[in-house]
């Protein structure tokens, strides 16, 4: 296992260190070079609204980003633990949102590196220009990865379930989205019921998402847990989770 990167300190809004990283240094230059290239201020105008205007884009669709990002990779290392977070935060620090996507993607397929160190990391991005887009990849994709491999982080989950942020919330209500069989179902309802009466949108579709997901593995926990919880649940998390029940 790679050494973890270090935080900059215990406090849940501490900034992570940026740990050197020739392989960050690499990308970084190859990225910033080549992502402009592929930049449509129309479609940036469009995207930009369409994400209620969280953070400024370059314009480049989706499929050209990604053959963009293999492009960037092409050749390199596989990362260590510092690596990623150097990588990520860095590309967290630029303004347009194509940007924390390539790292999002980045770490989606490389968080079998990192270890429970990596959280001070993963909190910094959940909670930095945060919206939909992106926590949700960091919630099933880094986040549940994360926990799966190191069990201990459910600890870390019981605590960011109670947090006063909502996107740290909606991460911990949907960090076993891709759990399956290995779900941990007295956590996910105990989760449920603790952030019912949350009055944001956000998070009564999380817990409904959650729900539904879990349903494909087992229906009849969910009918029996939705059946007995429909008087706290709000009716936006009573529909999504008995979409297909």
């Amino acid at each position: 296992m790679s050494h973890a990167a270090e935080p900059a300190g215990e406090s849940a809004g501490a900034v992570p260190a940026l740990p050197p990283s020739a392989l960050a240094d690499t990308v970084l230059e190859r990225l910033t070079l080549l992502y402009p290239t592929a930049a449509d201020p129309v479609r940036a105008r469009s995207a930009g609204a369409y994400m209620k205007h969280v953070a400024p884009f370059l314009g480049i669709p989706t499929p050209r980003r990604r053959a963009l990002s293999r492009t960037v990779l092409e050749g390199t290392a596989r990362p260590r633990e510092t690596d990623c977070a150097a990588i990520a935060l860095r590309c967290w620090a630029l303004p347009e949102r194509e940007y924390h996507y390539f790292a999002a993607d980045y770490l989606r397929r490389h968080i079998a590196r990192c270890s429970s160190g990596f959280v001070p990391v993963l909190r910094h991005l959940v909670t930095t220009e945060p919206w939909w887009d992106t926590v949700d990849t960091l919630a099933a994709h880094v986040a549940g990865p994360l926990v799966a491999a190191d069990p201990e982080l459910r600890r870390t989950m019981d605590e960011w379930i109670e947090d006063d942020d909502l996107w740290i919330v909606r991460t911990a209500l949907l960090h076993q989205l891709r759990f399956k069989e290995a779900t941990d179902a007295g956590r996910l309802f105990a989760y449920c019921l603790r952030r019912a009466d949350h009055p944001d949108f956000f998070i009564r579709k999380a817990i409904g998402w959650s729900l539904r997901e879990y349903a494909k593995t087992d229906p009849q926990a969910v009918r029996d847990f939705v059946d007995d919880a429909r008087d706290r649940l709000a009716p936006l998390s009573v529909r999504e989770a008995a979409r297909h029940l």
